[in-house]
């Protein structure tokens, strides 16, 4: 089984950026949301962006507006991972795909429990995270989701990559591993001392497990 790419998200402080690219972290998540307790400013990224390490970059939004995605991408972010709700608006979709370009677009669409996935969102995007779903809110909630089910998309659907998210920490990622088999994990809230402080002994353990 080949071990997985590696974000590591709501990264805020430039030593927790640093450490988790030296233990191998593919991607950095800087979260844009204003509702989240690990967002930071557009300002506050410019400050710290020349002082991270050398790595992907990904700017994380829940529905932005293309005025905020275009200043994103004038800010230099490698991918643009946006969260929305079950009830999508494919103009909205479209002219964001066309702004960032495919390639580069991570989708999270929130579906509730036994949903389809909208195999029309394929268009816009090459990515799909899928994070655990809570009612309220988007991502963040430190639960588990449906490792069975994320394995079933991606062998339903091998033409598009699929990153698993949602309450992973060293504790249950080998599991995760094992069971969802993710292209890519996306850890945050199970790997934080505080809201947007990273533990650095969490950090080492989770990079330890994947390596095992």
């Amino acid at each position: 089984m080949k071990k997985p790419g590696v974000k590591i998200c709501g990264i805020t402080r430039e030593e927790d950026a640093r450490l988790a690219v030296s233990l191998g972290a593919t991607y950095l998540g800087f979260i844009f949301y204003p509702k989240s307790p690990r967002v930071i400013s557009l300002e506050q990224y410019l400050e710290l962006k020349n002082t991270l390490p050398d790595c992907f970059r990904v700017a994380v939004n829940v529905r932005p507006n293309l005025e905020s995605i275009n200043q994103q991408i004038n800010a230099g972010f490698d991918f643009f991972q946006v969260h929305f709700s079950e009830i999508h608006d494919d103009d909205y979709l479209s002219e964001l795909s066309q702004a960032v370009g495919q390639h580069r677009l991570w989708l999270a669409p929130k579906l509730p429990p036994g949903s389809l996935f909208p195999e029309s969102l394929f268009q816009y995007a090459g990515t799909f995270l899928v994070d655990t779903y809570q009612k309220e809110g988007f991502g963040g909630s430190g639960k588990t989701g449906d490792w069975a089910g994320f394995k079933q998309l991606k062998s339903d659907y091998p033409e598009v990559s699929w990153i698993l998210a949602g309450g992973l920490n060293p504790e249950n990622i080998g599991d995760a591993i094992l069971l969802a088999d993710p292209q890519t994990v996306d850890a945050n809230s199970g790997l934080e001392e505080s809201s947007g402080k990273k533990s650095p002994e969490k950090l080492k353990a989770f990079f330890n497990k994947l390596q095992a």
